[in-house]
């Protein structure tokens, strides 16, 4: 589920702030340009719903679901919505467990070794190297010498077209996008320009 999406496109959609109203044509244009992965932080207005309208309106081969998973009780929250993903911004074992029992894929944020190898124990598929500011090309090229060279590094905070070229060279797999992708009250036609700037970008990688 989550290899065969980082395969087709390894881009994380992040749409902090997005509402259930908007979120459908937005992830319409997403998909559109190639976007596979879609998370709807659960702080974001009635995240769930949202959720819930892109599992149901997007095809199956788009993995949808949440970021800033904090607890286990949201876990099965996000699965009973419809969501596949799950999106964390630490390395809390035991919300990863969680997910891994209930069938999802799970992307924990970790900053240092330590927690990349405590959420690799606890069963993560993939890990958010956040916030991108502070995990530099630098850093993950060190972390990259340790860690499983199959595993998916994905840098999230800050990410833009520009900034792409240095972490992918140090060993990144792939990126969560945020604010420079979607930001609340954008229109999908929008979104979708600034989707297609990030796929030429990483395709010219």
């Amino acid at each position: 589920m989550l290899t065969t999406a980082l395969q087709h496109l390894p881009l994380i959609a992040i749409l902090r702030g997005v509402g259930p109203d908007e979120v459908e044509a937005i992830g319409d244009a997403l998909h559109a340009e190639g976007f596979r992965l879609i998370e709807v932080p659960l702080n974001s207005p009635r995240a769930l719903e949202s959720i819930a309208r892109l599992a149901r309106r997007l095809p199956a081969d788009t993995v949808v679901g949440a970021g800033t998973v904090l607890t286990a009780t949201a876990v099965a929250q996000v699965r009973d919505a419809g969501g596949r993903l799950i999106v964390m911004p630490h390395a809390d074992a035991a919300v990863i467990r969680a997910a891994k029992a209930l069938g999802l894929s799970c992307v924990p944020g970790a900053a240092t070794p330590t927690e990349a190898f405590a959420a690799l124990d606890a069963g993560a598929d993939a890990l958010k190297l956040f916030p991108a500011e502070l995990v530099t090309p630098a850093v993950i090229k060190a972390m990259r010498a340790v860690l499983p060279r199959d595993l998916p590094l994905l840098p999230v905070g800050g990410i833009t077209p520009d900034t792409m070229a240095a972490f992918k060279a140090a060993g990144a797999a792939g990126f969560g996008l945020g604010s420079a992708l979607y930001g609340p009250g954008l229109a999908a036609v929008e979104v979708g320009q600034r989707a297609r700037s990030f796929v030429n970008a990483w395709r010219a990688l």
